[in-house]
């Protein structure tokens, strides 16, 4: 399909989800590839012989990687036709599971690690990017919903699944992702149009940060995730000695995914309704309410009512964080809408940032002797400084 025709399709007032369908499944690999370890910590530092703390830094060592290699990948590939850089992209985040599905080690699982973020990192700008230019503008919050559905979709079905497999063995998971990326890959190769999108320097990739309300709105990604991260990459810790059944860690998994699906599909359509300011700030408050409130629960409720209300918070984050993604990626859009690719490449790094910065605070934390369920109090803490930053954002928007 030609670059006109592509082009055209964002122009026109036609809308179809059938050319994003691969990009979900892409999404949906890395959805898996981005929850699954959480659930494994246990297996995994008992296998490579490290800490469960140590094992959460695999999920640091990705986002890290991700942030730094994103704009600069971005930039090298900027004039590629779009199609080509996903593919490749896919490719190497296929790569990069399969050689931690092999690793031997804690520092070849490292490694592959850092492979898999290189690719996932390109990845993630890329399909993004690509999807506002196809998508008419009126459309945006359906589109970006459907394809970032195939990460929360993940959640729920590919994490169960992928634990099901890891409970003989933390590697056959990231077998999956491998297989189900390589599908996505096909998939793409035979169906997703071709698209040539404008190309740039560095220079021009990181010119949007030199608007402060735009800084302070990537930052609130950042703030969204990092508190996100600090309690999910250790939920087996936080939840575990409410429900020690192996099936019973699954199946709340199975419902966070669940959760975050409801949050996604509910936020992408209110955003095209309603302002994606509004909906993103009732988000916001939410998450830190719920973090306070599960926090005293865990810690000074009954043993019953304290693991009822642990499944409440968790659940509850899941919508807020899978109905704050697409809102925030809207609103950031709005902000530079003749840059809205780059803007896109830049909240991914924030996005890997906030991933980052959350499991390696939470290993921290715990390193320092702080209980499981210590770790809501310090995402409550993330949430209410992102909470004053997004006022500030708003303030700075109405001047």
């Amino acid at each position: 399909m030609t670059q006109t025709r592509a082009a055209g399709t964002a122009e026109g007032r036609e809308f179809s989800y059938r050319p994003l369908i691969w990009l979900a499944v892409a999404t949906f690999s890395m959805g898996i590839d981005g929850y699954v370890l959480a659930g494994l910590l246990p297996q995994i530092s008992g296998d490579l012989d490290v800490t469960p703390a140590a094992a959460g830094q695999l999920m640091s060592v990705f986002a890290f990687t991700a942030a730094l290699a994103g704009p600069v990948l971005g930039t090298l590939t900027s004039r590629w036709e779009r199609r080509t850089t996903i593919v490749l992209s896919l490719g190497v985040f296929v790569l990069g599971n399969l050689l931690v599905g092999v690793a031997a080690n804690y520092p070849i699982a490292l490694t592959g690690r850092i492979v898999a973020a290189l690719g996932g990192s390109l990845l993630n700008a890329a399909v993004t990017g690509y999807v506002i230019a196809l998508t008419p503008v009126q459309h945006h919050g359906k589109a970006l919903s459907f394809v970032l559905g195939g990460w929360m979709t993940a959640t729920a079905l590919g994490v169960p699944v992928g634990l099901l497999l890891g409970q003989s063995s933390w590697r056959f998971p990231m077998i999956l992702v491998a297989v189900v990326g390589t599908i996505a890959l096909l998939g793409i190769l035979l169906r997703l149009p071709r698209l040539h999108l404008p190309g740039g320097t560095l220079v021009e990739r990181i010119r949007p940060l030199g608007q402060p309300r735009l800084v302070a709105g990537l930052l609130v990604t950042t703030g969204i995730l990092c508190a996100s991260y600090v309690c999910f990459t250790y939920a087996t810790l936080i939840l575990g000695p409410h429900f020690h059944a192996e099936w019973a860690i699954i199946l709340i998994m199975f419902g966070y995914g669940v959760s975050s699906m409801a949050g996604n599909a509910v936020t992408g359509r209110l955003v095209d309704k309603f302002s994606a300011l509004r909906v993103l700030s009732v988000v916001l408050v939410g998450l830190l309410l719920n973090a306070v409130l599960g926090m005293v629960a865990l810690m000074f409720a009954p043993a019953l009512l304290a693991a009822i209300w642990g499944l409440i918070w968790f659940f509850s984050a899941g919508v807020g964080n899978g109905g704050a993604a697409v809102p925030q990626q809207a609103r950031l859009a709005s902000m530079a809408p003749d840059s809205a690719a780059i803007v896109m490449a830049l909240n991914g790094s924030a996005i890997s940032l906030g991933s980052a910065l959350g499991s390696g605070l939470g290993g921290v934390a715990l390193t320092a002797g702080a209980a499981p369920n210590g770790l809501l109090g310090v995402s409550a803490g993330i949430l209410a400084l992102t909470v004053g930053l997004h006022v500030v954002v708003m303030q700075r928007s109405r001047t």
